[in-house]
């Protein structure tokens, strides 16, 4: 008998792809086989975004549109919803949407295989602050070219005006070090070449445990383990930004220099609102301080828009900070009014028009920056991660250098040049860059050979074809 077929979506940041790939594991487990096409799929899983408007709009049109594959002439027996909209809405949904089978929250990911077997309720979501991803949970990476997230805590104690994240993923739960450290050890033993490391608050990272660990100190022990190339931090807050985890990403020469810290704004008012603990003079202190201290650094931020109370000189304020830091990477977004959000209780709120207008403004003034930037890279050779075949024309190959963080930013477009050098996915390659367009590079392969790397100690998995999209505002690619 032919095993039964189950088919994902996952929705939004790295960290719902992680869980998402838990779902994944959990569903192999139990029997089942991935299919990239809907059509083919007994069991279709939708893992949503629930943050903001757009990305609830977003989870909602994708449900729908799955649905219709279910009924008469579909394979689909069972439609699963689970992650942050689930969480945050499921009497809502249950209510609305007579197509689903099954609800699970932001931390019900095990509970698929409960589902798989036919014994579940129709509602599962449980407390948000239940669950953690452990070295022990099954999972299938779906990222390509050897790279993966690992999640190193989960939740969130910050009180951001404008942010529900704590009610949809619970309290700060900092993973334990020796977890991590072992789950990393695997994917290296199984060939990944670059780790990236999320959370909702990465610097934040084990101040709830017992014994209180210090992430600089994770990270160096993550970075020691053999095979690795790359290791990336995400969401890093500005607060507690300290000499020992600026000296360490500086230094170890397998830490990229490359900080992902959403700032949100650079106006004092504005961040008093926001309730972000810290004023712009900080912001400007930290960027001189970290662009001094860390040779080469990309630095990749996050603003935010039409917050409530935002004025026109405080807007102005964001540009000229924009101005001064040179950002190498820059996501802007729209406020979002969250009803239960401390923002959505604030006076003089900002218009959606102006509030899309001054994301307009702030993006063109963010792309000649960028551009910019790029432009320094034509010349230069490149150490570049090779992922696959590109979305536009699988006839061309695409990769990622270290200043380019996985499914977020820009790419290198491969070209083999007028002897035809050939690059395959998972190899890395030395390539001169020629040009430039807006986000990518353009460059290529300078001889017939990869760079030589450790083999894998065990037999890699074939990477899924999980289908990824991003409700964030960043890059969305589709993985192969």
């Amino acid at each position: 008998m032919s095993k039964r077929t189950i088919h994902f979506v996952s929705l939004g940041c790295p960290k719902n792809r992680v869980d998402s790939e838990v779902m994944l594991g959990v569903a192999e487990r139990a029997g089942f086989n991935h299919v990239s096409d809907p059509e083919q799929a007994n069991v279709i899983v939708v893992n949503t975004c629930g943050f903001i408007d757009a990305a609830k709009q977003e989870s909602i049109d994708t449900i729908l549109a799955l649905s219709q594959h279910k009924g008469e002439g579909g394979n689909c027996e069972r439609l699963v919803v689970s992650g942050c909209l689930s969480q945050r809405y499921p009497e809502e949904l249950a209510r609305d949407l007579p197509e689903v089978d099954h609800f699970l929250g932001s931390s019900d990911m095990l509970k698929l295989e409960t589902v798989l077997k036919g014994q579940a309720d129709r509602i599962l979501v449980g407390n948000p602050a239940e669950w953690v991803v452990s070295a022990t949970d099954p999972r299938r990476i779906s990222t390509r070219g050897r790279s993966a997230y690992v999640k190193i805590a989960e939740g969130c104690n910050r009180t951001c005006a404008f942010c529900v994240i704590p009610e949809l993923r619970g309290k700060q739960r900092s993973r334990q070090p020796d977890d991590i450290v072992r789950e990393v050890e695997e994917l290296a033993s199984r060939g990944i070449l670059e780790v990236n490391l999320v959370s909702q608050d990465t610097i934040a990272y084990g101040r709830d445990l017992d014994e209180r660990s210090n992430l600089a100190a994770l990270v160096k022990r993550i970075a020691d383990v053999p095979g690795l190339r790359w290791v990336r931090l995400f969401y890093l807050y500005p607060e507690k930004m300290d000499d020992e985890l600026i000296e360490l990403i500086a230094t170890h020469p397998k830490i990229v220099k490359y900080i992902d810290m959403p700032l949100q704004h650079a106006a004092d008012g504005m961040l008093r609102r926001m309730r972000r603990g810290h004023g712009g003079k900080r912001l400007y202190d930290l960027v001189e301080r970290l662009r001094t201290r860390i040779p080469n650094l990309v630095f990749r931020t996050a603003f935010i828009v039409g917050h409530p109370g935002e004025t026109d000189e405080e807007y102005e304020e964001l540009l000229t900070f924009i101005r001064f830091a040179e950002f190498d990477r820059v996501g802007v977004f729209q406020y979002s009014d969250e009803p239960s959000a401390r923002a959505f209780k604030l006076e003089d709120k900002v218009s959606p028009k102006v509030a899309a207008a001054r994301a307009k403004k702030l993006m063109s003034v963010q792309r000649k920056i960028s551009m910019k930037k790029l432009k320094t890279f034509v010349g230069r050779e490149l150490e570049v991660l090779v992922e696959g075949p590109s979305e536009e024309n699988e006839l061309v190959m695409v990769g990622r250098h270290a200043g380019q963080a996985p499914d977020i930013d820009g790419v290198v477009y491969l070209s083999g040049g007028p002897t035809g050098i050939e690059a395959r996915p998972g190899e890395l390659r030395t390539v001169r860059i020629e040009s430039v367009t807006d986000y990518d590079l353009l460059g290529e392969l300078t001889s017939e050979d990869a760079i030589a790397l450790p083999k894998p100690r065990k037999k890699a998995r074939e990477i899924s074809d999980l289908s990824h999209r991003a409700s964030d505002g960043r890059r969305v690619l589709r993985t192969v």
